[in-house]
């Protein structure tokens, strides 16, 4: 007698035969991914396509099912592109999905599709396909960043603006190194994707649902025919591992972290307390309120997305600390933060890339889209003494014990506070009378100090490789333009 509970319009579900009863509505969109996890499906019939190759290669299915499977995933590649493949919530996945439209278009051949997998293996596979192509445009995205930072660095080898630390003037700085210290930043960014690629392109397919298959499938070939590295070695790691995805996010996180440190400077410095720069206007919206204003909004909301791709980061690690092997269903909520994070980073790289560089005209001139105020850097020099360590530098190199020097620089910045000038600005006589207290320093003032009291001077000494010298940040700026070739 038939099963009076199993549907009868030929949407059983696969695995109906076991159950008594149809799977609640409730149950059914909790537990449903198809609206989400449907962006897999050139994916998923990439992969169904090597396997079933491999099937009929190893003869499990014939020549026959194999063409029927070919003619009828063309056909819905074909009405998935043009919007009219019908995504069934019944079917709970993007998976089912395509499973139960072949076999509804090619018959017996779309149920042999699935010998020998696992939907455990075969999302698997599906996710990591995805993640690499989305890993291959973020490493173009980061190679175009940081060309627009670098070209943007190389008008600016010698335009000097304050280095700060905990948010005070501090040293002299090239704003072109400032702007190459996050070149350094993305350059690692792309380090960690090459790696997370490599670990992400091993083939899991073959692993079934935990513990391999009875069939003789041949793994390897799946695999080149997939690109993929290698295949997983470990049939229970094979379904269960996320390791990838948790180190991609990491990737992610690490790079928006980078992302927005930049973009809290670029508030700053186009704040009017700051002034150092202004964006062209396609980078910056008003307010409903005050017509004066121009906001760096997209500054601003990079900043805010960080955190939700650092809180999918923490997200990913929790959803995998408590799950013992093999697979469980915990694993269907690694797509959306997984594609979140994904989304987010190539969309923030992309409008970053194109911020920070430049545009021709229609009159056919080169503009960049930040304009540096070159006179406010300069300006803001003179507010926080800081060809101080410079004064310290030379006392040390007349042979004065370094922190004697310190002390003595300590005594002339307090005179120059009272008398309300900059430290070249001091007369000299004034300099000794400041450091009397520190035996040794008077003997070793002369008046060349006030030629490493300029922020030109300052920003020259500092004549290595990674300072911030004029001549070594050209050097930097073509090392990493050789790099990005």
């Amino acid at each position: 007698m038939a099963d009076q509970s199993a549907p009868q319009d030929g949407t059983a579900k696969a695995w109906s035969g076991r159950f008594s009863e149809p799977v609640s509505e409730l149950v059914k969109r909790y537990t449903a991914s198809v609206f989400f996890d449907n962006r897999m499906a050139a994916q998923d019939i990439r992969g169904s396509l090597a396997h079933a190759k491999m099937l009929a290669r190893q003869g499990i299915i014939g020549q026959s099912d194999l063409a029927d499977i070919e003619r009828g995933m063309a056909q819905i590649v074909g009405e998935i592109e043009r919007g009219e493949f019908n995504w069934n919530l019944d079917d709970e996945d993007v998976h089912l999905n395509i499973e139960k439209r072949l076999t509804a278009l090619v018959g017996d051949a779309g149920k042999r599709l699935h010998t020998g997998r696992s939907r455990n293996d075969q999302v698997a596979t599906d996710v990591r396909l995805w993640l690499r192509g989305e890993i291959d445009k973020l490493a173009a995205l980061l190679g175009a960043m940081q060309h627009a930072l670098v070209e943007l660095a190389a008008q600016h080898a010698d335009t000097v603006m304050p280095g700060f630390t905990h948010m005070q003037v501090a040293q002299p700085v090239s704003f072109a190194h400032h702007l190459l210290a996050y070149v350094e930043m993305f350059a690692r960014d792309a380090e960690r994707l090459v790696d997370v690629r490599k670990r992400t392109n091993r083939l899991p397919l073959g692993a079934a649902a935990l513990a391999g298959t009875s069939y003789p499938l041949d793994r390897e070939r799946v695999a080149r025919t997939l690109g993929f590295d290698g295949v997983c070695q470990n049939s229970l790691d094979a379904v269960s591992d996320r390791d990838f995805a948790l180190e991609f996010s990491g990737f992610a996180a690490i790079c928006m972290v980078h992302v927005s440190r930049l973009s809290e400077e670029i508030v700053l410095w186009m704040s009017q307390n700051f002034g150092f720069i202004d964006l062209a206007d396609r980078y910056c919206t008003g307010s409903s309120i005050m017509p004066q204003k121009r906001n760096p909004d997209v500054a601003e909301l990079a900043r805010g997305k960080s955190g939700r791709v650092v809180g999918h980061l923490m997200g990913l690690i929790t959803l995998m600390k408590g799950q013992p092997l093999a697979y469980n269903k915990d694993n269907q909520e690694d797509k959306e933060p997984l594609f979140d994070s994904a989304d987010t980073a190539i969309d923030t790289l992309r409008i970053y890339a194109d911020m920070m560089g430049s545009r021709v005209e229609a009159n056919g001139e080169k503009v960049f889209n930040v304009r540096v105020k070159r006179e406010a850097m300069q300006a803001a020099l003179t507010q926080g003494y800081a060809t101080a360590t410079d004064l310290a530098d030379y006392l040390v190199k007349k042979g004065l014990p370094f922190r004697d020097a310190h002390e003595a620089v300590a005594l002339a910045v307090r005179a120059a506070e009272l008398t309300g000038c900059d430290l070249p600005q001091i007369p000299l006589a004034d300099l000794k009378a400041a450091m009397t207290h520190v035996p040794g320093a008077v003997e070793r003032l002369a008046e060349d100090v006030f030629q490493v009291l300029t922020v030109e001077g300052s920003l020259a000494s500092r004549d290595h490789v990674g300072g911030t010298a004029p001549n070594q940040v050209r050097a930097a700026i073509a090392r990493a333009r050789s790099r990005l070739a």
